[in-house]
């Protein structure tokens, strides 16, 4: 049978790890693919990724505590595999990293965000095309997300639907065709996932210009985004059968 590809580009922190497990695990609960029903890839450390074949039946690109602007070859050389995996019409879904690696993939800009980093429970606000999308149709206007990021899509590809945005970040969801989608926001996390990452970047945080125990207070439950995950399961799923 084939199995869900999981791109991962990073791992998660030691102190989220030991109660959550890695990203990995996180997509594996959200889109209801069991440990044996995936292949992990973990192209940072150097894993070479699989021909494009049918035994692939979709792709999900993690998040990094990388950045896409480094160009690391390990970063490239998946861009480079993106840009053959996409027209091939594979289900793919990119998060935050994977996103952005996408977009610059099809010759989007990415780096820092000149609007300043984004963490915490957000708000992301659906565009008119959401509507008919297959992952995004059904939400209302908003959707509550939980967000961790400094680099952005600056650009989008000349092919980009835009699907969702903001007041920070104004790709916060597109999608390319008809089954290729990036997003900046994270519907893999949870809220102590969540919490446990602004924790873990006080310092960054307070740079930025953030009071981190006003932003620990604010993170609430943004679980009606994992519904966007369980939605690319299901046509993960459908094109197994």
């Amino acid at each position: 049978m084939s199995r869900l590809l999981i791109i991962k580009t990073g791992h998660t922190l030691d102190t989220v790890k030991s109660q959550h497990g890695d990203f990995e695990h996180w997509f594996q609960r959200g889109t209801g693919f069991q440990a044996d029903e995936t292949e992990v890839v973990a192209v940072y450390q150097g894993e070479a990724l699989p021909s494009l074949s049918d035994d692939i039946a979709g792709i999900i690109v993690t998040g990094s505590s990388a950045m896409v602007s480094e160009r690391a070859e390990w970063s490239e050389n998946t861009a480079e595999w993106l840009r053959e995996a996409i027209p091939a019409q594979y289900p793919i879904l990119g998060v935050c990293y994977g996103h952005q690696l996408i977009a610059h993939a099809l010759g989007g800009a990415v780096d820092y965000n000149p609007r300043g980093y984004e963490a915490g429970s957000i708000q992301v606000t659906l565009q008119p095309e959401a509507s008919n999308d297959a992952l995004f149709n059904g939400f209302q206007d908003c959707l509550p997300a939980y967000s961790v990021h400094a680099q952005t899509v600056l650009q989008a590809p000349a092919e980009a639907v835009i699907l969702a945005n903001n007041a920070r970040d104004e790709h916060q969801a597109f999608r390319i065709g008809n089954c290729c989608w990036g997003l900046q926001f994270h519907p893999e996390f949870n809220q102590d996932i969540m919490s446990r990452y602004i924790e873990a970047r006080h310092d960054i945080l307070v740079k930025h210009g953030y009071d981190v125990e006003q932003l620990l207070a604010q993170v609430k439950d943004c679980s009606m985004s994992s519904q966007v995950l369980q939605k690319f399961g299901a046509l993960v799923r459908a094109r197994q059968n």
